[in-house]
């Protein structure tokens, strides 16, 4: 019977005939530590904080994501979301925003593929309408726009790929410098979202990423944002 042999060899013996084999060691397994919901919190999380600031009220809110490492130090090393915080001087939203940071993060321990919750939060509808962000932006709902930040926060761990490569974005940049360049930008304000950049005047609404970020490039309207095309 053949026996495969997956791992690495670090000593041999010969074998003579009518001798006992020798006894040989089992290779220690390597246990590989994966997210579930009764690993328990550990006393330091790293995280990061982002701002959200809506034109429909003057206090900002603050979305923090902790994440633990698991499998720290070794080749499996993995960064998961672990909780979820959401914190305003505005106490309109309370309720269900306190509600909704406990979900998520009852989600993010259970383990496994929590990326869906993006989409999910992003299909959320404010019934009386959204706003639009500095920049040309347009969000649906304050739950969207969490959802936003949930997606940027998942691609910088790597649980989310970029949907645009190298290649395609540097043509973008190279086309958006070419528009700045032939009519140059209005600066900045000082209280503008820093999120969220500006894009060239006269510029329409994306059906995609819905950001007003849609021009004419080489005859055909193409999203300076997310890279959609009509010309596919």
């Amino acid at each position: 019977m053949a026996l495969k042999i997956t791992s690495k060899i670090v000593d041999y013996a010969v074998v003579k005939p009518n001798e006992p084999a020798p006894a040989i060691a089992a290779a220690p397994v390597e246990t590989i530590e994966e997210m579930h919901e009764k690993l328990k919190r550990p006393e330091f999380l790293e995280g990061s904080t982002y701002k959200i600031k809506t034109p429909t009220s003057e206090h900002a809110i603050y979305v923090t994501i902790n994440d633990v490492i698991l499998n720290h130090g070794s080749d499996h090393e993995i960064r998961r979301p672990f909780e979820i915080f959401i914190n305003s001087k505005n106490m309109e939203h309370y309720q269900w925003i306190s509600a909704l940071t406990l979900i998520i993060s009852a989600v993010f321990r259970k383990g496994g593929d929590c990326t869906f919750l993006v989409e999910e939060l992003r299909s959320v509808f404010d019934p009386k309408g959204g706003y639009m962000k500095r920049g040309g932006r347009w969000m649906p709902s304050l739950v969207a726009e969490i959802g936003d930040v949930l997606d940027q926060h998942l691609k910088r761990i790597g649980m989310i790929s970029d949907e645009m490569d190298e290649h395609q974005r540097a043509y973008l940049e190279q086309k958006r410098a070419e528009f700045v360049s032939l009519k140059p930008q209005s600066q900045t304000s000082a209280d503008c979202d820093d999120s969220t950049e500006s894009y060239p005047p006269g510029a329409q609404m994306c059906g995609k990423c819905h950001t007003q970020a849609a021009v004419l490039m080489d005859g055909c309207m193409t999203c300076l944002s997310c890279g959609d095309s009509k010309c596919g």
